[in-house]
């Protein structure tokens, strides 16, 4: 007799049914047998209980239906939200995701690879910061962000596109003098391309553009003491400025208060990314949106088609821009939160 501690097995189910084990292995891989069969097996996996290990039959399928994916965090916003869209991406097509979240350490980006490989997985999606990761090439891997060789596709927006749409966009609202500010890694990357995006549309414009770059380990204070700087009596020199993310334009927004310059009359600003209040409702400023749906969905379709030589080595998606409150232009109806409550 089996021990009730014990979970039962397909042997169980079979002796329960009353049915060879072949039977229940058919039924519960979807292959047609005799209806009474089929009801007997049902009614026994139902009474005991029973769970099939998908792992296990992936293994012998050579298919997990697993796949790995690295971020950052899923405290930043815009994280966030690709995360879960990639996730009912994979879903939709009966896969699952192994959600491994770096932190940004590079180190733990190689160990999260090393596991996910050592588990089978069908392949990894990767926003990643070590540039020196070891991949098995039998893995197929996708890269957001980041080129990290011919033969592993990266899905992006077009920032280059997104930084001149910014620069436009401030022009046609009036703005002379402008700055750009960013945070982020001295990788070489696809976003660092938002900064030549809007230098090169402030050219076109005749915008004189001023530019303060951090490393992801500096201090955002240093912003402040930037614009603290640029202060003359009582007056910021900049009418516009183009924040690197969302994130920063919100923290410029806070700093810009504490100065006593008001955001849009004084100053207006534009971030990128698209984050919106609790994910779904209003932009926290006005932004450049990156299409993350689309990047989620080409991450997903590329990663799991059959071959991915198919595919060039970038995939570069088309962004828009979105009023949010930071610039002077009308604000849509739907935008019930000012740029003041987000302080």
């Amino acid at each position: 007799m089996r021990k009730k501690s014990s979970a039962p097995t397909m042997k169980d189910v079979a002796q329960e049914a009353g049915v060879a084990l072949g039977t229940v292995s058919k039924v519960i891989n979807g292959i047609p047998v005799g209806e009474s069969y089929r009801i007997r097996v049902e009614a026994a996996i139902s009474k005991l209980h029973y769970q099939v290990n998908s792992y296990a039959q992936g293994l012998k399928a050579s298919s997990t239906h697993t796949v790995a994916v690295l971020i950052p965090n899923t405290k930043n916003s815009y994280f966030a939200k690709l995360t879960n869209l990639i996730n009912l991406s994979l879903t939709r097509r009966k896969y699952r995701m192994l959600l491994c979240c770096t932190d940004y350490d590079p180190s733990f980006e190689q160990e999260y690879i090393t596991m996910a490989q050592q588990n089978k997985v069908d392949g990894i999606i990767g926003l990643t910061y070590n540039p020196n990761l070891l991949i098995n090439p039998d893995t197929p891997f996708v890269s957001i962000d980041r080129i990290m060789g011919a033969n592993i596709p990266c899905v992006t927006c077009d920032n280059f596109m997104g930084g001149q749409m910014a620069a436009e966009k401030l022009a046609d609202l009036g703005c002379q003098n402008v700055a750009f500010l960013r945070i982020g890694s001295s990788l070489t990357n696809e976003p660092n391309k938002r900064r030549a995006g809007f230098e090169n549309g402030c050219l076109a414009h005749g915008l004189h553009c001023e530019t303060k770059m951090l490393e992801d380990d500096d201090s955002i204070e240093e912003f402040e003491i930037f614009l603290r700087e640029r202060m003359q009596n009582g007056r910021l020199e900049f009418d516009g400025i183009f924040c690197s993310t969302d994130l920063l334009a919100y923290h410029t927004i806070q700093m810009l208060d504490k100065l006593g310059v008001r955001v849009p009359e004084d100053v207006q600003i534009i971030g990128f990314d698209g984050v919106q209040l609790f994910g779904e409702l209003d932009y926290i400023c006005s932004t450049i949106v990156q299409p993350v749906e689309d990047i989620a969905e080409m991450c997903v379709q590329t990663l799991l088609q059959d071959t991915l030589t198919a595919r060039p080595p970038l995939i570069c998606l088309p962004v828009s821009y979105a009023a949010g409150g930071t610039t002077k232009e009308s604000v849509p109806q739907n935008h019930q939160i000012s740029t003041r409550s987000i302080r």
